[in-house]
Parts: C-alpha cells; structure tokens; sequence
C-alpha cells in the first residue's frame, strides 16, 4: 500500500530577492478518503487565526541564501556597512516571509469558510504550504480557496508598488518596498500559472472538472500541464542565467523550484489514478480467509492444520474455549521460531490480540475502507462482521487493485 496517495497543498514559491477487548473498529470513519500527512521536520510556533504555523528546518538555508543575497545587494545600491547589509538582509528576509505567510492564510481562511479542515501552514525553503483535510466539495469551492493566495500576493505587491512610488529613490526604504513589490508580484504570477501543484493548476482543475464532471480526469490533465510548467520553468531558469538576467547563486534554487513542481504533478497525477480505482475496492473479495485454531495449540500443528484447511495466504486465528477469537498469529514470528521449538511452543506466543490490531467492518464501500485505512495505517486489519472474524486485509493487496502495475510485496 502506498504511504503516499498525493496530497492537497497550496504551495507559495519565494522569489529570489535582488532579482526579479475485541478488534478495535475503525469502521466508523464516514469521509472522503483524506490525503496522508506530510512527513514534518521543525518546530511548531503557535496558531494564526487558528491554524497551526510550522516552520521547516530548511528555512535555515533560505535565511541564510536571502541574506547573504540581499545584503550584498543592499550595499552595493546604499553603500551600506557589511553589518548593516546583513541586518537589513535578514530584515527583509522576515518580510518576506510574513508575505508568504499571508498567501498561506488566504488559503487556509477562504477554506475553513468553506467547512475544509486545515492542518495547518508550513514554511519552508521554497516558500510554504497549506494543508487540509479534505478536497474541496464542488469545483466553485476549489476556484475560490486556489486563488485565494494569489489574489491575497496580488494585494501585497500592489501596496508594496505604491510605498515604491511614495518613497524617495535609493533610500533604505524604497529598495525594501522595491523588492516586495517584486517579490510578491512574481509570486502571484508564478502561482497562477495553470498546472498542479501550483496554486493555477488547482484552479485549472476546478475549471475542468466543471467542464467534464470528472474530478479525477481534471486532476490528472492539471498534472501534465504542471509537468510541462516544470520543463518550461527549468528551461526559463537556464536560459536567464546564461542571459545573466538571474544571479548564478539562483540557479540551484530555481532548478529544485522545477524539480518540485515536477515531483508535485506527478503525485497529482498518481492520485487521480488512484482515486478513480478506489470503487473497485470491494472488501469481501479482498478479504484473507482465516483458519480458527484453540488457544494453547502447539505452533507446529497449528501450522499443520493451516496447511490443509487454507488456502494460501490466509491467517490463523487463535480461539478461546468458547470459539470467540482472541488473537492472530503473526507470520513473521512464526517463521522465526527454530523448527524444533514449534511443537513445544504455543501459538499464542506468536499472536497479536486482536484488540491490538485495528478492524474493518465487511459492509465498507471503498472510499469509506480507504479513510478507515488512511485514518490507522497498518499492514493488516482484522475484517469482522458483527462479533466474528471473517478475514484478514493486507494493505499490499488493497494496493494491488489500485496501482495494478505497480509492484508490490504480497
């Protein structure tokens, strides 16, 4: 099974500055199947209006690159100190940042006033992103939350280019008010070019999916259109440094900028084919079956037993006195046991009680066992139908039918 099936973010691109008892149920889960958490590395600073901020660790290096950048920048245009470049540097650094910031929450409020979840708004060193909880239900919704950083980017610039025009040239604060306006240009246009994952792709998607009704087909054309933003990006990048219109210290940045966007279309485009396979789950037919055998059974005829009553790859089933299922064996441990010990050592040493294990109800339709999945990952989940164990789910077997050329350990 795939950790990862895609994830929803709204991603805002810095500009470089100074350029331009029993099983316990998880069957209750009833929502669309939600996209799995980022892995996060940093530190979480407090909430804005309610949404969790984080702040990556790779935002080391952009503090870093943007204030070496910018305070060789800002001394050569005011002659200033190479202290005071620097401290101007990381100055605008935290300027920046506050821009990028602002775009997020755009995101994050025009959601949550909406009824989306959201996670919560991380920093990074590309720019940051937002996370929520769960797609957007009709593609108007979509539209509105995708173009809500923009739009907020849109606003900063403009403010940003009037302080330019009302400030006197080649003083601290013009240039400041400069590279803002800039910045938060660049950024508003960049978002809105019209390819996944950028912030253009997603309202892209929202345009098309109104189109065809089809929410999967629109992801996944958003997807290639945002591969093709990436070569042109990579491409753009090159061509203006051989140009010298960029700096060389912003080719690495604007190349992993394309590398990124790459990456973010082609799990886009992996989750709408995922995604449009997710009715095909049907649980009874995945369903492992399972052999019942008494607690106390020496782990050799239990293996005997489960030999000639299964078929393969089914489960043994530990029962108690009353026939009521207490643990499963775990196959790993088994087969680790020495083959001399198994006839002296019981099958229960080599069980999971079942209340240590989550389960899934027979009745769930696919998008419902993909949330219980998504909400508890695990390798396996007991299938019960009412008090009974019915079978036994492998995640590599759910994601057999849902990426059928993908290879997976069964």
């Amino acid at each position: 099974m795939p950790r990862r099936l895609g994830h929803r973010c709204d991603r805002a691109v810095l500009a470089a500055p100074g350029m331009i008892g029993s099983a316990r149920n998880i069957g209750a889960v009833q929502s669309r199947p939600r996209p799995p958490r980022r892995p996060r590395s940093g530190l979480t600073v407090g909430r804005v209006f309610g949404v969790p901020l984080h702040l990556n660790v790779s935002m080391l290096l952009l503090t870093l690159l943007v204030t070496v950048t910018y305070a060789e920048f800002a001394r050569d245009r005011l002659g200033l100190s190479p202290l005071g470049g620097y401290l101007i540097g990381l100055g605008f650094v935290v300027s920046l940042l506050g821009s990028v910031l602002l775009h997020e929450l755009g995101h994050a409020l025009t959601a949550r006033r909406h009824g989306i979840g959201v996670r919560g708004i991380t920093l990074e060193l590309l720019g940051g992103y937002t996370e929520m909880d769960r797609d957007a239900p009709t593609p108007r919704v979509e539209l509105l939350v995708s173009l809500a950083g923009p739009a907020v980017s849109a606003l900063l610039g403009g403010l940003a280019v009037a302080a330019t025009l009302a400030t006197p040239d080649h003083t601290l604060a013009h240039q400041l008010a400069l590279q803002l306006a800039l910045s938060n240009i660049i950024v508003a246009v960049f978002n809105v070019l019209p390819g996944l994952p950028l912030d253009g792709g997603r309202a892209l998607r929202a345009v098309l999916w109104r189109i065809t009704r089809d929410r999967h087909r629109a992801t996944e054309v958003a997807g290639w259109v945002g591969r093709a933003v990436a070569v042109g990006t990579a491409g753009l990048v090159v061509l203006l440094t051989v140009q010298r219109v960029l700096v060389p210290l912003a080719l690495p940045l604007m190349l992993l900028v394309a590398v990124t966007l790459w990456r973010g279309a082609g799990q886009s485009i992996r989750y709408a084919r995922i995604s449009r396979r997710v009715p095909l789950l049907d649980l009874a037919r995945l369903a492992r079956p399972v052999v019942a055998v008494p607690t106390g059974t020496p782990l050799a005829e239990a293996q005997r037993r489960h030999a000639e009553q299964g078929p393969p790859g089914s489960a043994v089933l530990v029962v108690d006195g009353a026939g009521r299922p207490v643990a499963l064996v775990d196959p790993a441990a088994a087969d680790a046991v020495p083959v001399h010990r198994r006839p002296w050592l019981g099958v229960d040493a080599v069980a999971r009680p079942l209340a240590a294990l989550p389960a899934v109800p027979l009745g769930l339709d696919g998008e419902r066992l993909m949330a219980a999945v998504q909400a508890h990952p695990g390798a396996r989940y007991v299938v019960t139908s009412g008090e009974d164990v019915v079978g036994v789910l492998h995640t590599a077997d759910l994601a057999q039918v849902l990426e059928p050329t993908r290879k997976t350990n069964r």
